[in-house]
């Protein structure tokens, strides 16, 4: 798969969903994903509050749930900042 030569646009869309799917599958199992010089994806979760509906403005009960959240390496922060 990574040699030299031509692959084509079928091939490139398997192999990124499979990376993808091995990320999703990591996240999963351990909570967490860290890519070097990228930054890290990490599972968090967020217990029951209170909100209210915008359109009766009624309070509710938002119910506990994960979150992925992300947040980028010094790395890729510097090369960011760096283009502008």
């Amino acid at each position: 798969v990574f040699g030299r030569q031509q692959r084509s646009k079928a091939d490139c869309l398997h192999l990124v969903d499979l990376v993808l799917d091995l990320m999703k599958d990591a996240v999963i199992r351990e909570g967490q994903l860290k890519i070097a010089g990228f930054g890290v994806f990490d599972v968090r979760h967020k217990h029951d509050r209170r909100g209210r509906n915008p359109q009766t403005g009624d309070e509710i009960t938002i119910t506990s749930r994960k979150v992925l959240k992300f947040k980028a390496s010094h790395i890729l922060k510097d090369k960011i900042n760096s283009q502008v």
